[in-house]
């Protein structure tokens, strides 16, 4: 039995590490959290119910490292995307720094 689950656990194991191979580019937090939270919950699903128990704890333990990881890939997006807006509107302040200062000369110099 224990030889069962053992033999089990490794082939998913193997087969997670092949899909994950096949992907291009590096990992999305989502790809990660669903290859952790399927690693993790076929390996306790294993240990509790033995070969069910490690597919339905790896079909679980996927689906909410799947979820998990897009939470966590949003919010790094929003983050990035706040940060982009942040940088526009500093170039946009420093733009209109230099043109009042630009305007404040023309006028100096003008007599005004």
């Amino acid at each position: 039995m224990q030889k069962q689950r053992s033999s089990c656990f490794l082939w998913l194991v193997l087969l997670i590490v092949l899909l994950a191979g096949c992907a291009s580019g590096p990992l999305t937090k989502r790809e990660k959290g669903a290859l952790l939270g399927g690693a993790g919950g076929a390996g306790v699903g294993a240990l509790l119910g033995g070969g069910k128990g490690a597919v339905i704890g790896g079909a679980l333990g996927g689906l909410g490292g799947a979820l998990l990881g897009d939470q966590f890939q949003r919010r790094e997006q929003e983050q990035w995307e706040q940060q982009r807006e942040l940088e526009n509107q500093q170039r946009e302040i420093e733009r209109q720094r230099k043109d009042l200062e630009r305007l404040k000369r023309h006028n100096y110099y003008k007599g005004y």
